[in-house]
Protein backbone atom coordinates (compact mmCIF):
# COMPACT_ATOMS: atom_id res chain seq x y z
CA UNK A 1 0.00 0.00 0.00
CA UNK A 2 2.73 2.47 0.63
CA UNK A 3 4.80 1.92 -2.25
CA UNK A 4 1.04 3.45 -4.53
CA UNK A 5 1.56 6.32 -2.26
CA UNK A 6 4.89 7.00 -3.21
CA UNK A 7 3.84 6.13 -7.12
CA UNK A 8 1.14 8.55 -6.98
CA UNK A 9 3.02 11.19 -5.32
CA UNK A 10 6.00 10.99 -7.50
CA UNK A 11 3.19 10.63 -10.73
CA UNK A 12 1.65 14.07 -9.57
CA UNK A 13 4.86 15.39 -8.81
CA UNK A 14 6.07 14.99 -12.52
CA UNK A 15 2.71 16.30 -13.42
CA UNK A 16 2.67 19.35 -11.33
CA UNK A 17 6.00 20.33 -12.44
CA UNK A 18 5.31 19.38 -16.11
CA UNK A 19 2.23 21.89 -16.04
CA UNK A 20 4.11 24.82 -14.54
CA UNK A 21 6.88 24.15 -17.22
CA UNK A 22 4.47 24.34 -19.93
CA UNK A 23 2.60 27.73 -18.50
CA UNK A 24 5.92 28.90 -17.95
CA UNK A 25 6.67 28.68 -21.87
CA UNK A 26 3.79 29.53 -22.61
CA UNK A 27 3.62 33.06 -20.76
CA UNK A 28 6.90 33.88 -23.18
CA UNK A 29 4.88 33.46 -26.01
CA UNK A 30 2.34 36.47 -24.67
CA UNK A 31 5.50 39.36 -25.81
CA UNK A 32 4.38 38.80 -29.25
CA UNK A 33 3.51 40.02 -31.84
CA UNK A 34 5.11 43.17 -30.86
CA UNK A 35 2.66 46.54 -31.98
CA UNK A 36 3.44 48.46 -35.11
CA UNK A 37 1.18 51.08 -35.09
CA UNK A 38 -1.82 49.18 -36.68
CA UNK A 39 -4.32 49.43 -34.34
CA UNK A 40 -5.78 52.54 -33.52
CA UNK A 41 -6.94 51.97 -29.85
CA UNK A 42 -4.49 50.49 -27.68
CA UNK A 43 -5.57 49.36 -23.45
CA UNK A 44 -3.12 49.85 -20.81
CA UNK A 45 -3.85 47.38 -17.86
CA UNK A 46 -4.36 48.76 -14.48
CA UNK A 47 -2.34 47.57 -11.96
CA UNK A 48 -1.46 48.69 -8.09
CA UNK A 49 -1.64 52.23 -7.07
CA UNK A 50 0.07 53.62 -3.73
CA UNK A 51 -1.27 56.03 -1.37
CA UNK A 52 -1.47 59.24 -3.05
CA UNK A 53 -1.91 57.60 -6.20
CA UNK A 54 1.59 56.83 -6.47
CA UNK A 55 1.71 54.11 -9.28
CA UNK A 56 3.37 50.92 -8.47
CA UNK A 57 6.79 50.07 -10.61
CA UNK A 58 4.99 47.71 -12.27
CA UNK A 59 1.86 50.33 -13.49
CA UNK A 60 4.41 53.10 -14.22
CA UNK A 61 6.86 50.98 -16.39
CA UNK A 62 3.78 50.26 -18.56
CA UNK A 63 2.87 53.89 -18.20
CA UNK A 64 6.45 54.40 -19.47
CA UNK A 65 6.13 52.31 -22.31
CA UNK A 66 3.12 53.68 -23.51
CA UNK A 67 4.46 57.39 -23.95
CA UNK A 68 7.40 56.12 -26.04
CA UNK A 69 4.26 54.48 -27.97
CA UNK A 70 2.46 57.26 -28.00
CA UNK A 71 5.06 59.47 -29.07
CA UNK A 72 6.23 57.56 -32.04
CA UNK A 73 2.66 57.19 -33.50
CA UNK A 74 0.25 60.15 -32.70
CA UNK A 75 -2.63 58.70 -34.56
CA UNK A 76 -3.39 56.45 -31.94
CA UNK A 77 -5.51 56.79 -29.27
CA UNK A 78 -5.55 55.00 -25.41
CA UNK A 79 -7.64 53.37 -23.09
CA UNK A 80 -6.67 53.30 -18.97
CA UNK A 81 -8.30 50.84 -17.58
CA UNK A 82 -8.05 50.03 -14.10
CA UNK A 83 -10.88 50.37 -11.31
CA UNK A 84 -10.19 51.51 -7.23
CA UNK A 85 -9.11 48.04 -5.40
CA UNK A 86 -10.34 48.30 -1.44
CA UNK A 87 -6.28 49.44 -0.49
CA UNK A 88 -6.18 51.82 -2.91
CA UNK A 89 -7.57 55.56 -2.52
CA UNK A 90 -8.11 56.46 -6.35
CA UNK A 91 -8.51 54.26 -9.29
CA UNK A 92 -5.63 53.21 -11.57
CA UNK A 93 -7.42 54.65 -14.49
CA UNK A 94 -7.11 57.79 -12.98
CA UNK A 95 -3.79 57.58 -11.84
CA UNK A 96 -2.84 56.84 -15.19
CA UNK A 97 -4.39 59.65 -17.00
CA UNK A 98 -2.91 62.24 -14.67
CA UNK A 99 0.60 60.18 -15.21
CA UNK A 100 0.11 60.38 -19.24
CA UNK A 101 -0.95 64.17 -18.95
CA UNK A 102 1.50 65.58 -16.77
CA UNK A 103 4.19 63.94 -19.39
CA UNK A 104 2.41 65.28 -22.65
CA UNK A 105 -0.37 63.39 -24.06
CA UNK A 106 -3.35 65.00 -24.72
CA UNK A 107 -6.10 64.03 -22.85
CA UNK A 108 -8.29 64.24 -25.96
CA UNK A 109 -6.08 60.67 -26.51
CA UNK A 110 -6.73 59.32 -23.47
CA UNK A 111 -10.48 57.21 -22.94
CA UNK A 112 -11.02 56.44 -18.67
CA UNK A 113 -12.47 52.76 -17.82
CA UNK A 114 -12.54 52.59 -14.28
CA UNK A 115 -14.97 50.23 -13.34
CA UNK A 116 -12.89 47.13 -13.42
CA UNK A 117 -11.34 44.55 -11.15
CA UNK A 118 -10.07 41.89 -13.11
CA UNK A 119 -7.41 41.99 -16.26
CA UNK A 120 -11.20 40.38 -18.02
CA UNK A 121 -13.10 43.21 -16.99
CA UNK A 122 -10.56 45.72 -18.34
CA UNK A 123 -11.01 44.12 -21.65
CA UNK A 124 -14.51 43.83 -21.78
CA UNK A 125 -15.18 47.66 -19.82
CA UNK A 126 -12.63 49.03 -22.62
CA UNK A 127 -14.63 47.35 -25.18
CA UNK A 128 -17.37 49.14 -24.49
CA UNK A 129 -15.61 52.54 -25.00
CA UNK A 130 -14.27 51.47 -28.51
CA UNK A 131 -15.88 52.14 -31.71
CA UNK A 132 -18.45 48.88 -32.72
CA UNK A 133 -16.37 47.82 -35.47
CA UNK A 134 -13.07 47.88 -33.83
CA UNK A 135 -11.39 44.19 -34.07
CA UNK A 136 -7.68 45.53 -33.47
CA UNK A 137 -6.38 46.54 -30.54
CA UNK A 138 -2.53 47.03 -28.82
CA UNK A 139 -2.81 45.68 -25.08
CA UNK A 140 0.26 47.11 -22.98
CA UNK A 141 1.16 45.54 -19.87
CA UNK A 142 4.09 43.94 -17.81
CA UNK A 143 6.05 40.75 -20.29
CA UNK A 144 4.24 38.20 -17.80
CA UNK A 145 0.93 39.21 -17.78
CA UNK A 146 0.22 39.19 -21.60
CA UNK A 147 -0.29 35.96 -22.50
CA UNK A 148 -3.55 35.64 -20.47
CA UNK A 149 -4.69 39.26 -21.96
CA UNK A 150 -3.98 38.03 -25.14
CA UNK A 151 -5.55 35.10 -24.58
CA UNK A 152 -8.94 37.33 -22.68
CA UNK A 153 -9.08 39.80 -25.35
CA UNK A 154 -9.37 37.30 -28.02
CA UNK A 155 -12.03 35.81 -26.97
CA UNK A 156 -13.90 38.72 -26.71
CA UNK A 157 -13.39 38.87 -30.41
CA UNK A 158 -10.04 41.36 -30.71
CA UNK A 159 -6.77 40.82 -32.81
CA UNK A 160 -4.42 41.79 -30.38
CA UNK A 161 -0.69 42.98 -30.80
CA UNK A 162 1.07 44.35 -28.15
CA UNK A 163 3.77 46.71 -25.83
CA UNK A 164 5.61 44.88 -23.75
CA UNK A 165 6.60 46.51 -19.86
CA UNK A 166 9.61 45.07 -17.97
CA UNK A 167 8.53 43.31 -14.37
CA UNK A 168 9.99 44.66 -11.80
CA UNK A 169 12.92 42.62 -10.45
CA UNK A 170 11.69 42.69 -7.24
CA UNK A 171 8.31 41.10 -7.75
CA UNK A 172 9.51 38.86 -10.59
CA UNK A 173 9.09 35.49 -9.32
CA UNK A 174 6.15 36.21 -7.03
CA UNK A 175 4.33 37.74 -9.65
CA UNK A 176 5.07 34.59 -12.24
CA UNK A 177 4.28 31.98 -10.21
CA UNK A 178 0.54 33.71 -9.41
CA UNK A 179 0.87 34.36 -13.00
CA UNK A 180 1.04 30.44 -13.68
CA UNK A 181 -2.08 29.87 -11.15
CA UNK A 182 -4.20 32.67 -13.06
CA UNK A 183 -3.03 31.69 -16.68
CA UNK A 184 -4.48 27.94 -15.47
CA UNK A 185 -7.71 29.10 -14.18
CA UNK A 186 -8.42 31.22 -17.16
CA UNK A 187 -7.69 28.23 -19.68
CA UNK A 188 -9.99 25.94 -17.46
CA UNK A 189 -12.67 28.51 -17.09
CA UNK A 190 -12.07 30.72 -19.92
CA UNK A 191 -11.69 33.93 -18.26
Amino acid sequence: MKKWIIRIAILLFCISGGIYIWLGEDIKHGAQPLANGTATYMIVLGAKVKPNGVPSLALRNRLEESIDYLTKYPHVKVIVSGGQGSDEDRTEASVMLDYLVQRGIPAERILVEDQSTSTYENLLFSKELLPEATKQITIVSNDFHLRRAKYLAKSLGFEVDVVVAKTPKSVETKLRIRERAALLKTYILGY
